[in-house]
């Protein structure tokens, strides 16, 4: 737990989180059935106001926040999109607009760029047209990504491209990095995904084989040095095929937070995942206090929680044990090993499941919906 010496500005600046998480809205005009949002979406009429939001982002300031990434669902649903990001840019906090590109307008855009907003990062679902609609439970959605890339680079903004990686693109990586490159990207994200919230329910259908990520780490490899000075390609795979496990977060309440549509401060965006953790509102409690004091950041802070054979692991200042989220959605403990370690008793049984169920024919999407439901993959 952090005590001594958070009052103190410098004391304070050595443990504040770098980034903030900002979930402004569940709702999403796109259904991506490995949506990182929980399964429970929460409501548009709980969701913090202009005004709530303007003040959690003066005390994310305040508390040493560096950049913030200000997503949803789709955050360009809210109409006060505007003053939200103002109140960001006036807290001296470096802003990053994640979003699907479907709803936004030029004028809007550069609307936005007026204010100050730093970054787009744009979520691409496919290369194919119609596979990318089928993907995202969205018709047009293809060309209306392409016109928003197009405007971003017309106002000289950064562009990162993320592409969530799965069994339905899998094989057409060499195309994606091609098509992030026509669009200006300076950055791609090749993040095969994690098996959490929605991602969890259609594991059966979206999960590739170990061969494919593989081979997709060697394409990575490949277009890393050859696109060298031209666009930086990040890489990350699923868990389940790991042996050394991601440290959550950089480690957990160690460097970054989320806040839900309704204000619920979380150590990641999965979090709220865990059964029986109780999360600070910041509706009750201030940002800095919940960073700093709450149970849920204590929790698993540091690595004193630890159980064998992580206490005793060398990378375990590197690692922090891994995540907490797997842990608990694969063993119902989240204090148990993560099950990606190689050194994990539930190591054989993850890589068991993920090579039998990547083998399967694929079966139909859980879109993600306020009201679950079953749709044709095919």
């Amino acid at each position: 737990m952090i005590e001594a010496g958070d009052n103190n500005s410098a004391d304070l600046c050595a443990v504040a989180p770098m980034g903030l998480l900002a979930e402004l809205t569940h709702r999403c005009p796109l259904q991506c059935p490995y949506c990182s949002n929980p399964t429970e979406l929460e409501r548009a009429s709980g969701e913090l106001s202009t005004e709530e939001w303007a003040r959690v982002f003066k005390e994310a300031g305040e508390l040493g926040i560096l950049q913030t990434h200000l997503s949803g669902g789709e955050p360009t649903v809210r109409k006060d999109l505007e003053e939200i990001l103002k109140a960001a840019v006036d807290a001296g906090i470096y802003t990053n607009l994640i979003t699907a590109g479907v709803l936004l307008s030029k004028e809007r855009l550069t609307g936005l760029k007026d204010l100050g907003l730093d970054h787009v990062q744009l979520s691409v679902q496919h290369v194919d047209a119609q596979l990318a609609d089928k993907i995202a439970g969205f018709k047009g959605g293809y060309s209306k990504k392409i016109q928003l890339a197009e405007w971003v680079k017309e106002l000289d903004l950064p562009l990162t491209v993320n592409s969530p990686m799965h069994r339905h693109n899998v094989e057409y990586l060499e195309e994606i990095i091609e098509f992030a490159l026509k669009l200006g990207a300076e950055r791609l994200e090749v993040a095969h995904i994690q098996y959490y919230g929605w991602a969890f329910e259609n594991r059966h259908t979206l999960i590739p084989t170990k061969e494919q990520v593989y081979r997709n780490a060697d394409i990575v490899d490949e277009a890393r040095e050859r696109l060298k000075g031209v666009m930086s390609i990040d890489f990350v795979v699923p868990d389940y095929y790991a042996v050394r496990p991601k440290p959550c977060m950089g480690g957990w309440g160690s460097s970054f937070m989320t806040i839900s549509p309704t204000g619920k401060v979380l150590p990641c965006h999965a979090a709220a995942s865990i059964k029986g953790l109780e999360f600070e509102n910041v509706k009750d409690r201030h940002l800095r206090d919940i960073w700093l004091h709450s149970s849920s950041f204590n929790k698993y802070r540091g690595t004193d929680y630890l159980p064998e054979p992580c206490k005793s692991c060398e990378f375990k200042e590197v690692d922090f044990g891994g995540c907490r989220c797997q842990a608990f959605m694969f063993t119902g403990d989240a204090t148990n090993t993560d099950p990606a370690c190689s050194k994990s008793s539930y190591h054989k049984e993850l890589l068991e499941i993920a090579e039998r169920e990547s083998k399967l024919a694929p079966k139909e999407f859980l879109y993600r919906k306020f009201t679950k439901q079953h749709q044709p993959a095919e």
